[in-house]
C-alpha cells in the first residue's frame, strides 16, 4: 500500500525477491500524493508503462462540493479545490503563523468540545510545527481538566509528559500488538514502565515502554504521517513548504469537514498561498528524460534552434533519415525505403500521390486492404467511415512497429512476418491518408513512447503530433504568425475537451488530454521563435499572472501538467 512513496531501489528490491520466490506483487497508491523519500518515481513509471487500475470515484468525503474539490486535488487544480473550501468559510487568515496556529487549536478545541465523538487531526508540514501544536492542544485538554496525572517518561523521540485521556500516535508496526505506523488511540493508563492505549478501532494495546517506545502525542501529525489516514475532521496549517502533493494528501484526509489556517507572514496573499500550495515536486525517473534525436543534436552543436530550419537542412543532409528513419532511431530497427515488404518495387509513393491530388485516383477508391475496409451502405456518414477506417490504419501500422521494437533482435529487424505486416499496415495507411505512415513514423523518431500508446488505441496524442508532422512537411507551418495562432486554437480546444471531460467524470480522457497538452507546453522548449510569438497570446493561453518563466514552463505551471515523462533535457 501507499507505493507511490517507494523509492526505486526499494521497490527494485521487493520485486526482484518476489521474481525469485515466484510471487505476485500488487502495489497500490497514488503517484499525485506524496512522494518517495528515497530517489525515483518507481510506482508512477510502472503505471505510465503497464497501466492498471484506476479509481476515479472519490468515497472518503460525504458532501458531493467536497468531492468535486478532492477530484481538483487528484488532478493538480488545487486552486480550485481551495477555493471551494472558501466559499464554505473553512479558509483562515491571520497576520502571523503565531495567531494562525492559535486560532486553529482554538476551532479544534472548540469542535473537539461540541461534538467529542467525532476523530480529528491537526495537519502540517515539519516535525517543529508538530511540536508546538501537540503543545498547544495538550494545555487545552489540561485547562479543560481532560487529563490525568502528567507521567514522565522517555520514549523513541526523546523525553515526553503523558497523561491518561492523552490523544497518542504509534510510530512503528507491531504486529503483536496490531498497531501500524500512523495508528491513532487514547491512553487509558500510563506508567513510568508500561502504557494502555485503546485504538480508534476499539481495540486495547498495552505494552511495556522498555519494549516499545515508538509512541508520541497524536493530536498533530505531519502531513507524511496522514497519508492513508481518514477522520472526520482535519485541521491544517499552511507553511511555505508544503506543494501539491502535501496539499492533496492534507486538504484530502476528512469525511465531514476541513479548515485551513494561514499567516500573511508566510503567504502574503492568497494568490501566494495557492501558487506555494500548487507546487509540483514530483520525483523524476532517468527514463523520463529520452534520448535527444539526431536532428535536434546535429542542430544544437551548430546554433540552429528554429524548428523550421532544422527540418529544411537535415532534410537536405540526410532524405533517408527523416523519411524512413524510425527504424534507426526507435532502438535499431532498419527499414530501407527501396525494399519494404508489402510494396511492390514498382510502386512510386510521389507519382500515386500526384495522381490523388488531381483526382485520377483518390485514396481509398481501390479496394482496401485488411483493416481497412470502407462502408458504403446507405446512410453511412462517408467522413465518418473516414475517420474510422484512418484510425484503424495508425493503430495496425502501430502495433506492427510495437512487435518488430518489442522482439529485441540485435540487428534491430523484425522477423519477416513482422516486417511483411509492416509493410501491409504501411500500404492500407496510405490508401486512406497519403504520407500518413511517413508522418507517424517522424512523429515516433522525435517521441518513441507514442509508439506503445498507439498500438494500444490510445491515439489522442500520435494524432496531433502527426498532423503537425503534416503541417512541416506540406510547409502549413512556414508563416510563424500562422503557426502561433493554429497553436492557441490546438490549445484552447484541448483545455475545453479537458473541462468536459472532467466535468463528466471521465478522469481517464482528462487525463489523456492533459497529457497531449503538457506536450504541447514542452514542445516550447526547442522552438523560440513560437514561444516568443505566443508571449502576446498569454491570456488566451490561460495565463493571468507575469512571472517571468519562459512560456512553456508557465504553460505547465499554471495548468498543473508538468509531470509525466517525457520531460527533455
Amino acid at each position: 500500500d501507499e507505493a507511490g512513496m517507494v523509492g526505486t531501489r526499494q521497490l527494485e528490491r521487493v520485486l526482484s525477491h518476489a521474481a525469485d520466490v515466484g510471487a505476485k506483487v500488487v502495489l497500490v497508491g497514488d503517484p499525485r500524493q506524496l512522494q518517495a523519500i528515497e530517489a525515483g518515481a518507481a510506482f508512477r513509471s510502472i503505471h505510465e508503462r503497464h497501466g492498471g487500475v484506476e479509481i476515479g470515484q472519490v468515497r472518503r468525503q460525504r458532501e458531493d462540493w467536497q468531492r468535486d474539490a478532492t477530484r481538483d486535488l487528484a488532478t493538480g487544480r488545487i486552486g480550485a479545490a481551495i477555493s471551494a473550501y472558501d466559499e464554505q468559510g473553512m479558509v483562515h487568515q491571520a497576520a502571523t503563523r503565531d495567531e494562525a496556529r492559535s486560532d486553529l487549536v482554538e476551532r479544534w478545541d472548540r469542535g473537539r468540545q461540541m461534538e467529542p465523538e467525532a476523530s480529528r487531526i491537526i495537519l502540517t508540514h515539519t516535525n517543529d510545527e508538530v511540536r508546538a501544536l501537540n503543545d498547544a492542544a495538550r494545555e487545552r485538554m489540561r485547562a479543560a481538566g481532560d487529563l490525568g496525572d502528567e507521567v514522565h517518561v522517555d520514549v523513541e523521540r526523546g523525553a515526553r509528559n503523558f497523561a491518561s485521556g492523552d490523544r497518542v500516535m504509534f510510530l512503528r508496526n507491531e504486529r503483536g500488538l496490531g498497531v501500524k505506523n500512523g495508528t491513532l488511540g487514547t491512553i487509558e493508563e500510563v506508567s513510568v514502565q508500561s502504557m494502555t492505549v485503546q485504538t480508534d478501532d476499539g481495540r486495547s494495546a498495552r505494552f511495556d515502554l522498555k519494549d516499545y517506545a515508538h509512541i508520541d502525542h497524536g493530536y498533530a501529525a505531519t502531513i507524511h504521517k496522514a497519508q492513508g489516514m481518514t477522520v472526520d475532521r482535519t485541521h491544517v496549517l499552511a507553511t511555505p513548504g508544503m506543494d501539491a502533493h502535501g496539499s492533496y494528501v492534507a486538504l484530502s484526509r476528512h469525511r465531514d469537514g476541513m479548515d485551513l489556517h494561514y499567516g500573511r507572514d508566510d503567504f502574503a496573499t492568497r494568490e501566494r498561498l495557492v501558487r506555494t500550495l500548487s507546487r509540483d515536486r514530483a520525483k523524476d525517473m532517468a527514463s523520463d528524460y529520452n534520448q535527444i534525436d539526431p536532428a535536434q543534436h546535429y542542430a544544437e552543436r551548430r546554433g540552429i534552434t528554429f524548428r523550421e530550419r532544422v527540418v529544411e537542412i537535415v532534410r537536405r543532409i540526410v532524405p533517408e533519415k527523416l523519411r524512413d528513419g524510425i527504424g534507426r532511431l526507435l532502438d535499431g530497427l532498419r527499414l530501407p525505403a527501396d525494399a519494404e515488404p508489402g510494396q511492390d518495387r514498382g510502386h512510386q509513393p510521389g507519382r500515386e500521390d500526384d495522381r490523388a491530388q488531381n483526382g485520377d485516383a483518390a485514396p481509398g477508391r481501390e479496394a482496401p486492404a485488411r483493416g481497412a475496409q470502407r462502408k458504403t451502405d446507405v446512410g453511412v456518414d462517408p467522413e465518418a467511415a473516414l475517420r474510422r477506417d484512418r484510425t484503424q490504419a495508425l493503430v495496425r501500422h502501430a502495433r506492427a512497429l510495437d512487435t518488430i521494437l518489442r522482439s529485441g533482435n540485435v540487428d534491430g529487424q523484425g522477423s519477416p512476418e513482422q516486417m511483411r505486416e509492416l509493410g501491409e499496415a504501411r500500404s492500407v495507411f496510405e490508401k486512406v491518408r497519403p504520407h500518413g505512415w511517413r508522418d507517424a513514423e517522424a512523429a515516433y523518431a522525435k517521441n518513441p513512447e507514442l509508439v506503445r500508446e498507439a498500438a494500444a488505441g490510445r491515439v489522442n496524442r500520435i494524432v496531433l503530433a502527426l498532423q503537425l508532422e503534416t503541417e512541416i512537411r506540406t510547409g502549413l507551418e512556414a508563416d510563424p504568425i500562422r503557426r502561433a495562432d493554429r497553436f492557441v486554437q490546438r490549445w484552447q480546444k484541448l483545455h475545453r475537451t479537458s473541462q468536459d471531460q472532467y466535468q463528466a467524470g471521465d478522469i481517464s480522457g482528462y487525463k489523456s488530454t492533459r497529457l497531449a497538452m503538457s506536450d504541447m507546453a514542452k514542445s516550447l522548449e526547442r522552438d523560440p521563435q513560437l514561444e516568443s510569438l505566443l508571449a502576446n497570446h498569454k491570456k488566451a493561453l490561460g495565463i493571468q499572472v507575469e512571472s517571468g518563466r519562459r512560456l512553456g514552463v508557465e504553460l505547465a505551471f499554471n495548468h498543473g501538467i508538468g509531470s509525466g515523462r517525457g520531460i527533455g533535457i
